[in-house]
């Protein structure tokens, strides 16, 4: 029982470390795996709304990134895996991509709303 009850503790105290998650070969900066994210989320976003623009472009999110980044998929892998075992670090990342996507939302609905009273200015 001593002995079940020392697995188990050991257990606990390695997935408890501080860093479970090892360092990348190679480490993107926050700013870059930020943009990453961020370029996902647009291309997810695409592939569920206008999918057909994407096959006629040719264009495979993974792929995409790859090449934009100039990253292979272990680097990117090894990078999420990294930056998504610091919690606090990963929710401040994905809180600039929300933040990015709703300025551009806004941005969007200006310029949609702007159109709008030109139309309306034109018709009077």
């Amino acid at each position: 029982m001593k002995k079940f009850i020392l697995i188990i503790f050991g257990i606990i105290v390695i997935s408890c470390s501080k860093n479970p998650a090892p360092k990348p070969d190679i480490l993107l900066d926050d700013e870059v795996m930020t943009n990453i994210l961020f370029d996902i989320a647009v291309l997810q976003a695409a592939e569920g709304t206008l999918s057909h623009r994407l096959i006629e472009n040719n264009i495979k999110v993974n792929s995409f990134i790859y090449e934009k980044y100039k990253i292979d998929s272990a680097t990117y892998y090894q990078n999420h895996k990294y930056f998504a075992a610091n919690t606090r670090k990963y929710k401040k990342m994905y809180q600039d991509v929300l933040a990015r996507i709703e300025m551009i939302k806004n941005e969007s609905e200006i310029k949609t709303d702007s159109i709008v009273i030109n139309n309306d200015s034109v018709k009077n």
